[in-house]
């Protein structure tokens, strides 16, 4: 045991956030290259690597600019000021992207093809696909093309942020005897990416060919009478994070939806070429932008790789992607007909998306038929465009149940779905609040209030992912269904919180944010670190997205100075150096990267003989622990208990689809050793919960 005190706040003991956020795409960017994975899921793996990459350009990068550009020079807890962060993230980043065009080239591409699914560049169309192409291009696409010569009068175009545009260099003078230089051509977003060949023309049933090539083949016929010397696709990235000022506002929902208006426009922080693009046109395009040449992003394909995406959908291969499976009902629920009695009965817990989700959805739609239900109160963070809660919702306020809804109207990404989401719920007599001005909604709680007899009885539902039908299907999350009777106080509490004014109360077993999670997470890993002094059991696991958070960390260090054992789950961002002599030597860190998104976030303390089990809807990072409405709800029963920790076992035992956080920031994928049996966590739960097909 370690006695010798360290100064816990030295820069040295963390790493960058951004720089831990981008060798988590890497992590998703390798899943790409495992041949163990069917080839259409590796597919989708690099377009995931590219959607991760354009939100972290968008949020991440753009909030480093701003800083850069109002003078800061505020550091975070690695000391690293904000342009060598941005030096660091330019450095990195162009090496994940020239591998992700590697792996798809080199890899994927000729992989898919020995598999019949190919891609058709324009060197390769015989003259019958020219011929169609030429007339898919005259029917489809050049209606909706609007090409915009540059002039004087004529000025530089404002670009959709994401979207496909060509830079074209001319030559020749116009019908109204204008000298030709440049034109751009923007493709609208309304076309697909991918364009299937008829099977007369072509050799392969799953034969495609790029939106860009046909626009890059075909585009003179947008400027007739004129040469073209150069044409080449490139691609911007905007500022996407919404500003609005809180202490300002009267009107929330008003506020974001001038806001979402000013999105597509935001300052561009990124340019993408093609890789064979002049210097002269990339120069042009820089000062157009007010970019350097470090954010430049020269590719070789599709400036857009997540729009391949969708031939995961087009090509009907089965044995190209995972296995089909049902997720299980527990058998709590099967045998019985009645989900409130069955809750009544005894504490249920959903692990998705093994389990169903189903229960959950069930839920809020009996409850929104029952004659003895009074009140359905619920937070929506992200919920999909179609949602059979939001429908029993709004059924249940038709039929004259009081519902109350509070809706996060700031969720990133989402806030149009989510105003659009709200106007629908009121119109039906809902209760619509947007929770607090300046805190995040980020909570997932239901609560149902039955009369039953001569009492009202409270039933909750907690979860640690979102309402989502659709994202139960791929990420892991914890759902637990309760009708404790301090729990279900407590969610009424929070609710009154949400939806009224007033002091904080004071909650019997949920943690929150921002008010008490933060302090008993810190409290219970010094209870740790007493027991491990005392020579008592001592151990802490958390399993989490993002490990952030100062004070925690620090907090973690001295208990791995203590001598307490200490196992990180942490899918994303870690800022926690692990195997640092005198700082954690006892914390190991490890990140599960594989078929579903890992969302559970679990806290873990041994507590000496009698173990502590929390499911949260927080990770552990300053936004969610300080400025999100957040909780933390204790895993009581002995068996589900039990059953959370056999899983945490089961991912601290994953020898397949794990990554070892090294003390240098780097990440080494796990091997198993030849004497030991392969195993995987996520493919172990699938087989012992769901019902493969």
């Amino acid at each position: 045991m370690t006695t010798e005190i360290t100064d816990f706040k030295q820069p040295e003991l963390y790493i960058n956030r951004e720089l831990s956020l981008l060798e988590f795409n890497r992590r998703v960017l390798e899943q790409a290259k495992d041949e163990n994975t069917p080839l259409l899921e590796r597919l989708r793996f690099l377009c995931i690597s590219c959607t991760n990459l354009d939100e972290f350009f968008e949020v991440r990068v753009a909030s480093l600019k701003q800083k850069i550009e109002l003078g800061s020079v505020q550091a975070d807890a690695d000391n690293m000021a904000p342009n060598e962060v941005l030096n660091a993230i330019s450095h990195n980043a162009q090496q994940i992207v020239a591998e992700q065009y590697r792996v798809l080239n080199d890899v994927l591409i000729p992989s898919l093809a020995e598999k019949d699914v190919y891609f058709i560049r324009r060197d390769e169309w015989s003259s019958d696909q020219k011929k169609w192409l030429y007339g898919f291009f005259t029917e489809e696409v050049l209606p909706l093309l609007s090409p915009l010569g540059l002039d004087p009068a004529h000025p530089f175009p404002r670009i959709l942020n994401k979207s496909l545009n060509f830079i074209v260099s001319l030559k020749g003078k116009d019908a109204f005897g204008r000298n030709s230089g440049m034109a751009v051509v923007q493709a609208p977003r309304v076309l697909s990416r991918l364009i299937m060949l008829p099977t007369d023309i072509a050799e392969h049933r799953n034969s495609f060919v790029f939106l860009s090539s046909i626009i890059h083949a075909f585009v003179d016929e947008l400027f007739p009478g004129m040469k073209i010397s150069n044409c080449h696709q490139f691609r911007i990235t905007r500022n996407s994070d919404l500003f609005v000022d809180e202490e300002e506002v009267d009107d929330l929902l008003r506020a974001v939806e001038g806001e979402l208006l000013s999105r597509r426009f935001g300052d561009v922080v990124r340019l993408e070429v093609a890789d064979n693009c002049p210097n002269s046109a990339i120069q042009f395009l820089l000062k157009q932008f007010e970019l350097t040449e470090n954010d430049i992003y020269q590719v070789n394909g599709p400036v857009n790789l997540n729009r391949l995406g969708e031939i995961y959908d087009v090509v009907d291969r089965p044995e190209l992607k995972f296995p089909a499976f049902t997720p299980s009902l527990p058998a709590k629920i099967r045998s019985k007909s009645n989900l409130f009695e069955a809750i009544a009965k005894d504490d249920i817990l959903l692990h998705h998306p093994f389990e169903s989700f189903v229960p959950v959805v069930d839920f809020v739609r009996k409850a929104a038929s029952d004659p003895n239900v009074l009140t359905i109160k619920q937070t929506l963070y992200r919920t999909g465009v179609s949602s059979a809660i939001v429908d029993a919702l709004v059924n249940a306020a038709k039929r004259g149940i009081e519902v109350t809804v509070v809706i996060e109207l700031r969720a990133r990404f989402d806030e149009e779905a989510n105003i659009t989401l709200a106007s629908r719920l009121q119109e039906a007599g809902v209760h619509v609040v947007y929770g607090v001005v300046g805190y995040k909604t980020h909570a997932k709680l239901c609560l149902v209030v039955r009369r039953e007899g001569k009492k009202l009885r409270h039933y909750v539902h907690l979860g640690t992912g979102n309402y989502h039908s659709r994202t139960a299907r791929i990420y892991t999350d914890y759902g637990l269904m309760t009708c404790d009777k301090s729990i279900g106080e407590d969610v009424h509490k929070i609710f009154h919180q949400l939806t009224s004014l007033g002091k904080v109360s004071k909650l019997d077993k949920l943690l929150q944010s921002p008010f008490s999670l933060h302090s008993t997470l810190l409290e219970k890993i010094s209870r740790e670190i007493k027991n491990a002094e005392q020579g008592l059991h001592a151990r802490i696991i958390f399993k989490v997205n993002s490990l952030v958070e100062k004070s925690i960390i620090q907090e973690l260090y001295r208990a791995s100075n203590a001598g307490v054992s200490i196992d990180l789950i942490v899918r994303g961002i870690c800022c926690l150096r692990p195997g640092l002599p005198e700082a954690s030597t006892n914390i190991r860190v490890r990140s599960i990267i594989g078929r579903f998104l890992e969302h559970t976030r679990v806290y873990y303390f041994q507590n000496n003989e009698t173990p502590e089990v929390y499911g949260s809807s927080a990770d552990c990072m300053e936004r969610n622990l300080f400025r999100r409405v957040e909780i933390a709800f204790p895993i009581e029963n002995k068996t589900l208990r039990e059953r959370v920790i056999h899983d945490l076992d089961y991912y601290l035992k994953d020898n397949q689809q794990a990554w070892i956080l090294q003390p240098d920031g780097s990440y080494v994928r796990l091997q198993a050793d030849e004497q030991e049996p392969a195993f995987s966590a996520q493919m172990t739960l699938l087989d012992e919960l769901a019902e493969t097909s």
